[in-house]
């Protein structure tokens, strides 16, 4: 029998601090910018920033991935011609497996028209210099669960805390008990199972 729980991902990679890089070609500068981003709202923020900061600059080109699991995307060329700018950066962050990442690539023109292979190795390059130049980390992929007991199952539940090492968030030791921990996705079905195979334990996965 295949063993499931094996093909479980429970990693991604990501960045901790912004990095950046720098392409020229041709009399065009390109200014590539790395950041580790955790939603939308922070990406429109940094672009918004960039744009005020290089507010002389031709084209602000970006490419973001979000989520740990099945990341969602976007790429934009911001004026150059389709797909020369947008997609060869979002094609680094894909090809280096980055997530929760906002790659944004500013070019000052240099006068001199690269045409469309031209500024697809401009805008490719310019990326891999900045994703070159940051740390990748590899971090774990975590499942919330939620325990509810009474205090004759609490040496019990602590054992098996300990045991398995496993990192509680959040405690309440009122009329009866409540914990919350987390743990490697690929642990997940069966530190739940030892939990639910207690009588007198409830457990529940939450995305808290």
């Amino acid at each position: 029998m295949i063993n499931m729980e094996n093909e479980i991902r429970d990693t991604y990679n990501t960045i901790p601090h912004p990095s950046e890089g720098y392409f020229k070609d041709k009399g065009s500068k390109f200014y590539a910018y790395l950041y580790p981003v955790s939603d939308e709202e922070e990406i429109r923020e940094i672009l918004q920033k960039i744009k005020k900061e290089h507010y002389s600059a031709r084209h602000h080109c970006y490419a973001w991935r979000l989520g740990q699991e099945e990341p969602r995307f976007r790429a934009n060329d911001d004026g150059e011609p389709s797909s020369t700018a947008g997609k060869p950066i979002l094609g680094q962050l894909v090809s280096h497996d980055l997530t929760n990442v906002l790659c944004v690539v500013v070019r000052y023109f240099g006068g001199t028209l690269l045409g469309v292979s031209g500024l697809i190795n401009a805008y490719r390059q310019s990326a891999a210099e900045a994703i070159s130049a940051a740390t990748i980390e590899t971090r774990l992929i975590e499942s919330t669960f939620e325990l509810r007991f009474s205090y004759n199952e609490l040496n019990t539940v602590m054992q098996i805390i300990k045991n398995e090492n496993l990192n509680q968030t959040k405690t309440e030791m009122m009329e009866s008990c409540m914990i919350r921990f987390t743990v490697r996705k690929s642990e997940a079905a069966r530190v739940s199972k030892l939990f639910d195979d207690i009588y007198g334990i409830t457990v529940k996965e939450c995305g808290c």
